[in-house]
Parts: C-alpha cells; structure tokens; sequence
C-alpha cells in the first residue's frame, strides 16, 4: 500500500481519536491503542521491503516494557532496531524475549542490529552473539554501528564477509549507521552496490544542507534504503537547543506536540524510508503512531519556525562534523563522540548511558582530555561550540 493508502483524512483523524479541535495528535493514543491500527509504509531502497516510517529505537529497558513492543507491532511499528552494545546487551535479550514468547510475531518484525567491531572475525563473533540473544536465525538489517569514515567499512573483506551472511542467511541486508562527518560518509555509499540500508544522523537542523540534501539523494538514487535518527535535534548545551514556549504554544495550537511537528519534517522527505525514535513508554509510542497516521503536513510557516529556531539555537548543536573539530587537536580525542554523550545526558536525561558510553572510550583518551588546547577546534567549529569548557564538562559529570 502507498502512503496516501494508509493515511487517514484529519476530520476522520479527530472523529475516530474523539477529540475535538486543535489539539496535540497524542490525545488519540487510546483510540489508536483499541483500534489496532496500522502506520504508512514505504520502499526500504532497492530490497524490495516496504517498512512503516516509524521505527522503534531499542535504546530503553527492552526487557521490562514487553507489553509495548506488543502494542507497537499491534500499531504497525513493524521496523525494530538494536545493538549488540546497547543497554549493555539487554536491548537485544529483550527483543528475544520477546520472539521467544511470540515466535509466529518475529517473521512480522523488520529486524536491525549492529556491530561495533569492524573487522570480519569480531563481526561475526557479535552476529552469533545477537543471534543467541535475538532468539532468531538472521537478521533483516545488519549495520556496522557508528562509522565516521566510509573507509572503515569500504574493503573488501568487509564486502566478502557481508555477501558471506547473505548468502548464508544469517543476514539480509547490509550497511552502517552514521552520527558523524555524516553527509562526507553517506555521499560514497552510493558506489558501493553491495551497502543496502543507511542509518543517519537527520533532522529539522541538518536536513536542508547542501550537502546532506545531496548525499540523500543520490544514495536513494542508487537503492540504498534510509533510516533517519535523532529527529528531535537535541545538543550538547541544556536549554540552548531545547524549544522555548513560544515554539511550543505555536505548535499546539495547530494540533501538533514539538516532537510530532519535528517527526513530520522528517517524513516530508520521501527518500527516507523510515525515522527511528526513542518510544520507551506507551505515551511516546501512541503520540508518535498519531502523527505518523495523520495527513496534516507542516505548512510553510511551520517549516519556518522550525528553520528559525534551528538558527537562533544552532550555538547549542554539535552537527556530528568530527573532521572539523577533531583535525585541530593533538591525540586521538573523539570530541564529536563526547558532545553526543552530553547531549544523552542533557537532552534525553539519559545520563547512566552518557556515563556508559563515556567510560567505554579509552581510558588514557578519558585522562588527558581536560589537558589539551581546544582553541583551534572552538574557532573552526561552524556552530561555535564552546568545545573546551563541554570537554571538561564531559569529565566532570560523565566521569
């Protein structure tokens, strides 16, 4: 079915949820809950899948929310994503405790998991690791997790082992996921007919660049499937890149909650296939179906409001431009990593993960960041991040 199929009329919306007037979509939760509806679906690149454009981010307590990955099937959110290293393991053990119990539901699933491990020996050990954990025999969408770089994943040992899984089904479909030097990395995917999906950083900040539009285009061009994530925008800098209550207000009285408006500019773009988000609790997940249901689109006001924040809070986002910042330091200091880890712990609260993914890093890296000289990277950074006073912030609350 297309979009337009799928979709149902904004009168028709509001009838069904019982809700009357503008207000925000996520007042149709019950309704969506008791009607088992289903979400929109598009092409997933050149493989031949159609995915729902919401997908369900598994960075959460997977294990102890059971009841809503079987809400979110029930809605349509049918495009599942994980990580070996996610929740320490447990995101994984709780997708196959759940596959273990309703095993008819995992050919339903779309299933994703990535590897942190580059080489073809530590990916495979990770793949029978969440194979084991999944409670299942392959994986829809396999991704090395987080690459700055399309040269860590453009050789051909990599290209023989993932043929290898392919053609041993124990995956379907290869790729990588990407939060930094985005479009740089993405932009030569669309060489490589061997790289299936793509999982970016892309959002109502960085989606009209020059050349993460062009990057976008030309992998879609080529049938590579997009997975869009961190759609909310969020920084390294509380407050500064959060939505004041102007922005808000606006929103609410057009029948939109900020993230639902944020979600939207996201799906406005056809040639992403489908946007990956953080539903840990059955609020989140009702108020995002609702907006993937509803056919409103944003009007050009509302794009503008969305672009004039952008700018007015651009100070307070790291744009994942590791190339940048990272080039005018001495050492091996990953400074785009560490803003990402602020903004977990600034934007999402989620600071035990900040502290996990911080202490994950190399321990002498850890020792001597507070000691070397950020000035070059601060004047080269195109948002004028103040780099040296997060860097030892990072140290301070994360450490």
């Amino acid at each position: 079915m297309s979009d337009q199929e799928l979709r149902i009329s904004r009168r028709e919306f509001l009838r069904v949820a019982g809700v009357a007037g503008a207000v925000p979509l996520f007042a149709a939760g019950k309704a969506l809950a008791a009607d088992a509806v289903t979400i929109p679906t598009r092409p997933f690149g050149r493989s031949g899948v159609r995915v729902p454009i919401l997908s369900l981010g598994g960075m959460f307590d997977v294990p102890g929310n059971q009841l809503l990955l079987r809400q979110a099937l029930k809605m349509g959110v049918s495009y599942w994503d994980t990580a070996d290293c996610y929740e320490g393991g447990l995101s994984e053990s709780g997708f196959g405790r759940f596959f273990k119990k309703y095993p008819d539901d995992r050919k339903k699933v779309f299933l994703v998991s990535k590897a942190d491990e580059r080489d073809p020996a530590g990916m495979t050990r990770l793949l029978e690791r969440s194979l084991e954990r999944l409670k299942t025999d392959y994986i829809d969408l396999y991704l090395a997790h987080n690459i700055g770089d399309i040269d860590e994943v453009n050789l051909v040992a990599t290209r023989q082992w993932a043929e290898k899984m392919k053609a041993e089904g124990r995956i379907r479909l290869f790729g990588f996921s990407t939060h930094r030097n985005v479009a740089r990395t993405v932009r030569p995917a669309a060489d490589l007919d061997w790289i299936d999906g793509i999982m970016l950083a892309y959002n109502y900040r960085t989606m009209n660049t020059p050349d993460l539009k062009a990057a976008v285009g030309t992998c879609h061009g080529a049938g590579i499937g997009l997975t869009a994530m961190k759609f909310r925008g969020f920084g390294p800098i509380p407050g500064r890149a959060l939505t004041g209550k102007k922005l808000v207000e606006g929103f609410r009285k057009k029948g939109f909650t900020e993230d639902q408006a944020k979600l939207k500019a996201v799906w406005e773009n056809p040639k992403i296939s489908t946007m990956c988000a953080l539903m840990k609790n059955m609020s989140t997940l009702k108020s995002f179906v609702a907006a993937a249901r509803d056919r409103q689109k944003l009007s050009a006001d509302d794009r503008g409001v969305l672009d004039a924040h952008a700018r007015e809070t651009r100070g307070g986002y790291c744009a994942g431009c590791a190339n940048i910042c990272e080039a005018a330091v001495d050492g091996n200091v990953p400074v785009s990593d560490v803003m990402r880890y602020l903004m977990y712990h600034h934007g999402y609260g989620e600071t035990e993960k900040a502290r996990g993914l911080f202490h994950a890093m190399d321990a002498a890296t850890r020792r001597h960041m507070t000691g070397l000289d950020y000035g070059e990277a601060e004047r080269r950074c195109p948002h004028g991040l103040p780099i040296a006073r997060l860097m030892h912030e990072a140290v301070r609350v994360l450490a």
